[in-house]
């Protein structure tokens, strides 16, 4: 199981809840190494080759976690270790390469325990009806994270650029894209029934915002911004505006051929 990931506990928080959705703690780095920004990808490729490689071996795993949810009621507990160890390494990747934190992600699938980025996951007995249906009941969630993370990425540049010159991701920026980050990892772990708790908290905490009496680098609750609010608006927009023009786009391309045979 992973480990729990809290550092900072302000009162009431999001853990306290009735339902425990899964934790994404990013602690916000003061600067940033400019050089590191400028070969953020590039230094990330040993990365991507290991995520593909975690990725095809998550997949098959999930298919068998699938039918021993049905049978048990839950994850047995290897199958929980290792889709919850793959995804920690996913989202210590991706909070790199979205600019979240400038320290490197260690090759391995538990993190050092002061490393700024860390999820927190906990075995739950699962619903075996909603694990049935799990590919349907995804398809609502699928898509808002598609839309927000599409739209992030749609100005991926614009983004990189206001951090290399700054040396800083701006507060309201950490802020919208750790919620989209969030999202997509309570999504990715409600696929992989790491959780029954359906995704939520796109916008942030709000419900936790009178629990946090003091500024804190980190994220855990998210609370939002009004300006970081209307950026998470703005990635919901770009994604959609880059699905309807992309399949305008794949419409048109299809079309053509038939065009040409029929003729005037």
């Amino acid at each position: 199981m992973a480990e729990p990931e809290g550092r900072w506990s302000p009162g009431r928080t999001e853990t306290d809840a009735e339902e425990f959705r899964p934790v994404l703690e990013i602690v916000q780095p003061a600067r940033q190494r400019r050089l590191t920004v400028l070969l953020r990808l590039l230094l990330l490729i040993p990365h991507f080759i290991v995520l593909f490689v975690l990725h095809i071996a998550a997949f098959f795993t999930v298919i068998v976690g699938w039918f021993a949810a049905l049978v048990l009621g839950r994850l047995p507990d290897p199958v929980f270790r290792f889709l919850s160890g793959v995804l920690g390494y996913d989202m210590r990747v991706s909070a790199s390469d979205m600019l979240l934190i400038d320290r490197y992600p260690p090759f391995a699938l538990t993190p050092p325990a002061d490393y700024p980025a860390r999820i927190e996951v906990r075995p739950t007995p699962l619903n075996r009806l909603a694990v049935l249906f799990r590919v349907f009941l995804m398809i609502p969630a699928a898509i808002v994270q598609s839309l927000a993370v599409y739209g992030w990425w749609a100005l991926a540049f614009v983004w990189w650029l206001i951090t290399l010159v700054l040396g800083r991701m701006p507060r309201p920026l950490f802020e919208a894209t750790t919620a989209t980050l969030r999202y997509r990892m309570r999504f990715t772990a409600y696929v992989m029934m790491l959780t029954p708790a359906y995704p939520k908290g796109l916008f942030g905490d709000d419900a936790f915002a009178g629990a946090t009496r003091a500024p804190h680098p980190g994220a855990r609750p998210l609370v939002l911004s009004s300006a970081a609010k209307w950026l998470v608006v703005l990635f919901l927009v770009l994604g959609l505006a880059g699905h309807v023009t992309s399949s305008v786009t794949a419409s048109t391309t299809d079309d053509t051929p038939a065009t040409r045979l029929l003729g005037p």
